[in-house]
């Protein structure tokens, strides 16, 4: 019996692995990486791993084990069946590790910038339809002047199973909206995978834009790390593991996962966020954020300052 407990602790630590990562991807929560072993490892590097040209693996190897600042891309994609899909949520996300503290700047999908490998300029969300990871990797690191040492890649449509298979969760909506066909009351309300889904992609009808969007999917991946932390069965968490395998995808191997978790714990003691800001503005019929230049520079400012 404490043999089967053990097993079933090691392969909940995975279960924290993958939902903290959509945790950052969606909120400025920090980093609880965990590591496991056996099956995991490999489904790790076989199915999640993905390595992108913009980056040197081996260079970024070599920070990790000096415990250098690290800059990583996070994106939550929004799949659909028939959709490559584009990179609704964008953050860089810089680890200092002598510092215990992390910053996560927030990147507006709408961003006006070049696409860099096509030449021409574009929603930096737009990056990922024409050219996956790594065409979103050479642009951010090229709009913000910056090198990218990691990238992870959540596909949001995967909340949706994430959410039926821990049985649904509560959450605290601030206030009613209607999407999708469906009505979300203002205050504490129970949802399925589904109304979960709806629920984050509600952009339109909020004064806060992407921002309130922003807070919707850490509500909900919250609520779900918060009921997958507490489930015991194996049955569910190897459900969990199978929909999460199937979502994530990284350019980082198992061995790093255990490596960060190592040098870079600490910095989920301290983190702080920012979103970029800049002008609205509709060019031949199509809506566009024009971030300025001085903007621009504060934000490679803000990123060197912490090591990135």
């Amino acid at each position: 019996m404490s043999g089967l407990k053990t097993k079933e602790k090691k392969t909940l630590k995975w279960l924290w692995i993958t939902l903290i990562t959509i945790v950052i991807l969606v909120a400025a929560s920090g980093i609880y990486l965990f590591t496991v072993y056996g099956s995991v490892k490999s489904t790790v590097n076989k199915d999640t791993h993905e390595p992108v040209k913009a980056i040197d693996t081996e260079v970024t190897k070599e920070k990790v084990a000096k415990r250098d600042s690290l800059n990583v891309l996070l994106m939550g994609v929004d799949e659909r069946a028939g959709d490559k899909g584009r990179s609704d949520t964008m953050i860089v996300m810089t680890l200092d590790a002598d510092n215990s503290r992390a910053q996560m700047v927030s990147i507006p999908r709408d961003t006006l910038t070049e696409i860099v490998g096509i030449g021409v300029k574009d929603k930096i969300n737009h990056a990922y339809a024409f050219g996956g990871s790594e065409m979103s990797v050479e642009t951010v690191e090229k709009f913000l002047d910056i090198d990218l040492d990691y990238y992870v890649r959540v596909n949001m449509e995967g909340l949706e199973d994430l959410v039926d298979a821990v049985d649904g969760i509560t959450i605290n909506n601030n206030f009613e909206f209607t999407e999708g066909g469906r009505t979300f009351k203002k205050g504490e309300i129970t949802l399925n995978g589904k109304e979960a889904l709806s629920y984050v992609r509600m952009r339109k009808n909020d004064p806060k834009g992407d921002v309130g969007r922003n807070e919707r999917q850490r509500q909900v991946i919250q609520a779900v790390l918060d009921k997958g932390s507490n489930i015991t069965s194996i049955t569910k968490i190897n459900k969990l593991i199978g929909i999460l395998g199937k979502n994530i995808v990284t350019n980082l191997e198992f061995d790093e996962i255990q490596m960060l978790y190592k040098n870079y714990k600490d910095v989920r003691s301290n983190v702080s966020s920012y979103q970029m800001t800049g002008e609205n503005k509709v060019i031949d019929g199509i809506w566009y954020l024009l971030v300025p230049d001085e903007e621009k520079a504060k934000t490679t400012e803000m990123i060197r300052e912490y090591g990135g």
